[in-house]
């Protein structure tokens, strides 16, 4: 299933979007153009990413990256993609932290110039752990590095949580609170009730997923602790290592206020995803790695904050990637990729390890 053909994810045509680019490039920088354009094959499938190389003589050619809104006509994955919402976490994130988040160029609104708001960045050279074919799988850089290298990278990945948990005040992320009453945590599971009801509207529903639903409100947190600025995204698929050390941390379209253990659970299942379909393949996979009682004794180490509740969030972070592969199979059958099964929970390809989870029975033996 990890090597099922990659579901389109645009419309638009690369020579044509790289065109307009360097149109748009010409009236901000004149004389500058758009060279070497290139759209990153491993990861991400919601926004659009364009790396090219801008031309100029002053300044230097640089290495660039593109994030554009997704493609309306893709039939999007999200229902809302706010480019200056990233822009804004993503500049907080850079003055109050000393994390490496890449440096905005530009911000675009004006959807005429591409089709889409967008930002352009610095690029950061370095490796991205792959979504396809999986790093769990053999043939990848990590996978074929040292159980020590991957040491580090995980002790790196979670001191980049550690510090935005630690670093930004909250009160200077209140522009990413989730509408809604209540604290942060039930805000952000009505959010995704409401994205759950966006994604079935006029489809079959996911018993599966409503059954996830239900189970986290059993397994609610009697105290879901102090509310912080949450990556939202948070996994090393979207952070550049250089070797081993993070040189940039990507993709904040996600972020949110919310409980710690929200990105520490997304962390931790979003790797479990990669392994379990490693495992069903009959591969090893890395199971030594990104471990869930390793990663709750390292953040307490690094923060003083002992994870808690971690069913309930290991839990809330397979249902909300439930949704997400949801939506994205409906997308598949949209576009003829794929047909409709008389199941829709078997659209999820993560539904054995969710139903174990609703059980109360995945964690049984798995770090």
């Amino acid at each position: 299933m990890a090597a099922a053909p990659r579901p389109r994810t645009s419309t638009r045509e690369p020579e044509e979007t790289a065109r307009r680019l360097t149109a748009w490039l010409d009236r901000r920088l004149p004389g500058a153009k758009a060279a070497n354009i290139a759209v990153p094959q491993s990861n991400g499938m919601s926004s659009e990413t364009l790396l090219f190389d801008l031309e100029h003589p002053r300044p230097p050619v640089r290495a660039c990256a593109l994030r554009l809104a997704a493609d309306p006509s893709a039939y999007t994955v999200f229902p809302v993609y706010d480019m200056p919402r990233q822009y804004r976490t993503m500049r907080l994130v850079a003055e109050r932290t000393a994390l490496p988040v890449p440096r905005v160029l530009w911000l675009e609104e004006d959807p005429g110039p591409l089709g889409a708001p967008f930002l352009v960045m610095e690029g950061v050279a370095g490796r991205v752990p792959p979504d396809v074919m999986p790093y769990t799988y053999e043939g990848n850089w990590l996978h074929a590095a040292t159980d020590e290298q991957r040491a580090r990278l995980e002790d790196a990945t979670l001191r980049v949580l550690a510090r935005l948990h630690d670093d930004v005040p909250a009160a200077e992320a209140d522009f990413l609170a989730l509408p809604g009453a209540g604290r942060a945590l039930r805000r952000h599971v009505e959010a995704q009730r409401a994205y759950y009801a966006w994604v079935v509207d006029g489809l079959p529903r996911s018993p599966l997923i409503e059954s996830a639903f239900e189970r986290l409100t059993a397994l609610w947190p009697h105290d879901e602790g102090e509310t912080v600025l949450n990556w939202g995204d948070a996994r090393i698929g979207n952070i550049v290592y250089d070797g081993f050390t993070p040189a940039a941390v990507l993709d904040w379209e996600m972020a949110a206020l919310a409980p710690r253990e929200v990105d520490l659970g997304w962390t931790v299942y979003l790797h479990r995803f990669f392994q379990d379909l490693t495992e069903s393949s009959g591969r090893r996979g890395l199971p030594g790695f990104l471990r869930r009682d390793r990663i709750e004794a390292r953040y307490a180490e690094l923060t003083g904050h002992r994870p808690r509740d971690m069913d309930f969030y290991t839990l809330y972070a397979a249902l909300r990637h439930a949704v997400v592969m949801l939506r994205v199979a409906y997308r598949r059958i949209h576009f003829g990729e794929a047909v409709a099964p008389a199941d829709p929970d078997t659209l999820i390809l993560h539904h054995d390890s969710l139903r174990a989870m609703v059980q109360g029975s995945y964690w049984g033996g798995v770090g």
